[in-house]
């Protein structure tokens, strides 16, 4: 969600579109205004509750005082908005208020879905509370328009949420073609230090239950004990923190470092932890295959990022994965939460170097389709229609506020 936030701002600053982008303060030490996005777009910081992350169940006691502080930076800089853009349900509740006081449209697009991560959660933990759903059930109705990033989140909205799909626009994510492109793999791993393993497999993301990781390990352990994973290959996770003591490690993080020793995959499996955005085309083009085994997806930006790096996808036939990976031509899609089967996938890959060429030259030219340029001009037209204004790109200036939690 930050990265679709910052580059369609940075796009729109590109066409003329002024955004300020309102987000809660987390670091009393980061100034409340920073001008970093280009074209005098700018990110504030509301102070609203603690200035400190917080739990979801917190955040969602301190909207109210979200919206004010928006009131009060917009009186205090005498500004006037045409257009709310929210990310995520507590910015469309907070949406919802500030569109009564400025009489102005309202644009929602929501990333997750609640009663989807509802019908995944595999424990108690996993579980979205009702106040979510309910928050969620009202930003739909007051929302004038809703972005779904897939088809299958339009009919997830239809058929879960009974949403009114005379107001759903199905645009998806973009991809910066400037920053993610194939690199020659020799380049790309010098560049990340590459020591550990000659061919690496890679998952980037969360590390969280609803990545579906237990899943990819037990099909390394599989690959390993039917003799297809060679012993030059390993898997290299990016996410999480790694540099924690053991009492501070995240539940998940302990749970698949239990798994690899179960399965003695120690020479196969590293946890990299975070990397910044700027080296991930390097381990993207480094890598044989980008694995994805989410159980839920809305949409897969690791995938997308990957595809335009030119290197193959192999990622679960779920949400908006299903849409965005072209089985056999991009990479593949299987079943979620079966390890033989992603095993069988990732073993062909490894073994067929023409078959992996060939889709990540495929990848690469699917993913051009979703350049932010073209992305945003789409989502340009949208604000142009619901502001009945005229839809040429770069025309009259249209000042958006997006509250983002």
């Amino acid at each position: 969600m930050n990265v679709y936030v910052r580059e369609l701002t940075r796009q729109l600053g590109r066409i003329g579109v002024h955004v300020d982008v309102f987000t809660r303060s987390q670091d009393e030490h980061v100034p409340h205004v920073l001008h970093d996005l280009g074209f005098g777009n700018r990110v504030v910081h509301v102070p609203a509750g603690p200035e400190v992350p917080l739990p979801k169940v917190e955040l969602a006691t301190h909207i109210d005082q979200f919206v004010e502080g928006i009131r009060e930076f917009a009186i205090g800089k005498g500004l006037t908005y045409d257009l709310i853009h929210s990310h995520y349900w507590m910015s469309g509740l907070a949406a919802e208020a500030l569109k009564a006081d400025w009489q102005v449209p309202v644009i929602q697009m929501f990333h997750t879905l609640g009663v989807m991560k509802q019908r995944v959660a595999r424990s108690s933990e996993e579980v979205e509370g009702e106040y979510r759903l309910n928050g969620e059930r009202k930003v739909l109705r007051v929302a004038d328009r809703i972005v779904a990033a897939t088809q299958a989140e339009l009919a997830q909205l239809q058929w879960l949420y009974q949403a009114d799909t005379r107001k759903i626009v199905v645009n998806p994510p973009g991809v910066d073609l400037s920053r993610f492109y194939p690199i020659p793999d020799d380049e790309a791993k010098e560049a990340i230090g590459v020591n550990t393993c000659n061919r690496m497999l890679l998952f980037v993301g969360r590390i969280e239950p609803l990545k579906g990781i237990d899943t990819l390990i037990q099909a390394i352990a599989l690959m390993r004990k039917k003799g297809s994973l060679d012993e030059d290959v390993c898997l290299a996770l990016i996410g999480g923190e790694t540099d924690v003591s053991p009492e501070n490690v995240s539940k998940e993080m302990a749970h698949l470092q239990e798994m690899r020793q179960q399965y003695n995959l120690g020479d196969f499996v590293t946890f990299l932890g975070q990397r910044s955005q700027d080296t991930l085309p390097y381990y993207y083009s480094a890598a044989e295959a980008v694995v994805v085994p989410s159980i839920y997806e809305s949409f897969g930006m690791v995938a997308l990022e990957a595809m335009a790096c030119g290197t193959p996808v192999v990622a679960s036939e779920v949400g908006g994965l299903a849409f965005l990976v072209q089985n056999q031509k991009t990479g593949f899609t299987v079943p979620f939460a079966d390890p033989q089967a992603l095993a069988d996938r990732l073993a062909d890959l490894l073994h067929d170097e023409l078959m992996r060429r060939r889709m990540g030259t495929q990848a690469a030219i699917f993913a051009q389709d979703y350049a932010w340029e073209k992305i945003t001009a789409r989502i340009k037209s949208l604000y142009d229609q619901v502001l009945g204004a005229s839809a040429t790109p770069g025309g009259s200036q249209v000042n958006l506020q997006m509250p983002v939690h």
